[in-house]
């Protein structure tokens, strides 16, 4: 671990090597595990604000699983995410004619319908940020379903920090990136 004003950041991010591989997991994240996808209340704000341009794009599942759970839901932990079509798949995933997973909230941002792109969190993937009283704890997230990424990212030596940048800069600002950049330089340098 190593400090970034008030983050510390897991040298995972730095050591590893990640690019997401759609065409070998077909969007397993935004089906599997036992929860949906964690939400801060901006996200929350939000989705009930923007849910009706975003709704055209969500399958009819979704649709059904928002208008009885609502656009976010208060997990049993008090943390906040989306919810689930029968405790599986987001609201929010929408599937193509292979049966691939997509993200209908991305998709309404590409048609212009709504200005953000999905929730952080998401964007972040395999990274999750979680935050304590006193400072903000940036992890690698390994997942067996996300093995097709690993070894895509080290055919093209991508660094995960690298892969999810954009994501970065916009969680925690482009002078942050900018000094994990000079960190994962010096890094480098050294071996």
């Amino acid at each position: 671990m190593f400090q970034l004003g008030n983050t510390l950041v897991s040298e995972e991010l730095l050591e590893a090597h990640f690019a997401c591989d759609l065409s070998e997991c077909k969007g397993a994240c935004c089906v599997e595990g036992e929860a949906g996808a964690p939400l801060d209340q901006a996200e929350v704000d939000r989705l009930a604000k923007d849910y009706e341009a975003i709704a055209p794009f969500l399958d009819p599942a979704g649709r059904d699983a928002i208008a009885v759970q609502g656009t976010s839901i208060v997990a049993k932990d008090k943390s906040l995410e989306t919810p689930l079509v029968d405790g599986k798949a987001c609201a929010y995933a929408t599937f193509d004619e292979r049966g691939w997973a997509h993200c209908g909230i991305e998709q309404a941002h590409q048609a212009g319908a709504v200005d953000w792109k999905k929730p952080i969190s998401c964007h972040l993937y395999p990274v999750r940020v979680k935050e304590y009283s006193v400072f903000t704890a940036v992890n690698y997230h390994r997942w067996q379903i996300c093995s097709s990424g690993c070894a895509n990212g080290a055919q093209k030596q991508m660094p995960l920090y690298r892969f999810v940048a954009e994501a970065l800069r916009q969680k925690f600002g482009s002078d942050w990136v900018a000094e994990l950049e000079r960190v994962a330089s010096e890094q480098n340098k050294k071996q």
